[in-house]
């Protein structure tokens, strides 16, 4: 195995100049890093992380902190796509990912991360009202990117999709196929991103002149049983909905299992509109129209952003939103309408 004497020898550099290369110090010169890295690679170099890491108080890696109350992040396809988004650039900047599972305490766990600097920078999956997390990287000034939106105005860096807007013209879309009473599946109502959509969703009903009923406004967990369990009440009520916006397809694939265990049938009978477009959407029976959030790129831009502030050694506050597009499909409905108008 080479060590970092062979590649000095071989380049014609003294060792330490080696490991400036190896941290991209700029006050090597571009001739000089092309040596080394041409000596490098031709010895097969693997540099040691963690001895790097005790010299320049860097881990080369990111953290990924998984609230405990999330246990949806291994069940739900939305985190692996999103999560493929963050691996790429990861691996394309030299940084591995490190997820935080294991603690009860989500503000221990970002205390240790960063006093133990175990990471180089955090990504924040979510954000809650009053969520104590975020102000506490913030006060570390600790590089950090949300995906979501502060629900306060705490000087984080952020990527999101605009989902007032996305849950507005989903129901905008339920609306036009002529529904009027039209039931909300999401998650909980701490959650910003549910309050964001549930605001979407009300506005498109107020335009057209119909005041929002909050028994049809479901609050449960981002997993296909809470979208079962959801459904299943929102079929229990006096006179139930038509039409149905679950703002995630998981919730989604529930909603339509308890519609069909209960005899509805997929889009007569009713009519259902899913967030995020997972792979199996268009797979579904009958297939889902899904709002499309585009979850790899969410993931690729909070990576981008996070490898940003690591470079600059300090938090800064940027933020990006990625485009959505409602993609049509048959539980709306939307084809069996438009044949039967266009007759």
């Amino acid at each position: 195995m080479s060590t970092i004497k062979d590649v000095a020898a071989l380049a014609k550099v003294s060792p330490s100049t080696v490991s400036r290369v190896l941290a991209n110090s700029p006050r090597i010169s571009d001739e000089t890093k092309q040596r080394v890295r041409q000596a490098l690679e031709q010895l097969d170099y693997q540099p040691n992380v963690f001895a790097r890491g005790l010299v320049t108080n860097t881990a080369s890696s990111i953290g990924i902190l998984i609230p405990p109350q999330m246990t949806e992040f291994f069940a739900n396809p939305f985190f692996a796509e999103m999560m493929s988004g963050v691996s790429e650039v990861a691996r394309s900047e030299g940084f591995d990912t490190v997820l935080s599972t294991s603690a009860v305490d989500e503000e221990d766990a970002v205390d240790r991360m960063i006093r133990g600097r175990r990471v180089d920078g955090l990504i924040l999956l979510g954000s809650r009202i009053r969520d104590a997390v975020l102000p506490k990287v913030a006060q570390h000034q600790f590089p950090s990117v949300l995906l979501g939106r502060p629900a306060e105005d705490i000087p984080i860096s952020y990527v999101n999709n605009d989902n007032v807007q996305a849950a507005y013209e989903a129901t905008k879309h339920l609306l036009d196929l002529g529904h009027e009473k039209i039931g909300f599946l999401g998650g909980s109502f701490d959650l910003v991103v549910t309050r964001d959509r549930l605001e979407g969703y009300r506005h498109a009903l107020l335009e057209v002149g119909i005041e929002p009923n909050t028994r049809m406004e479901i609050s449960t967990y981002f997993l296909e049983q809470g979208g079962y369990q959801g459904m299943m009440h929102l079929l229990a009520l006096p006179t139930r909905p038509t039409a149905v916006l679950a703002s995630d397809d998981v919730l989604a694939f529930g909603a339509m299992r308890a519609a069909g265990e209960l005899g509805y049938h997929l889009p007569d009978d009713l009519a259902i509109v899913g967030f995020n477009d997972i792979r199996l959407a268009e797979l579904a029976n009958p297939p889902l129209t899904s709002v499309r959030v585009h979850m790899h790129e969410l993931g690729v831009g909070a990576t981008r952003l996070l490898v940003e502030q690591i470079r600059a050694s300090k938090m800064l506050k940027r933020s990006k939103i990625v485009d959505f597009e409602l993609v049509i499909r048959e539980s709306c409905g939307f084809h069996r309408n438009h044949q039967t108008s266009s007759r």
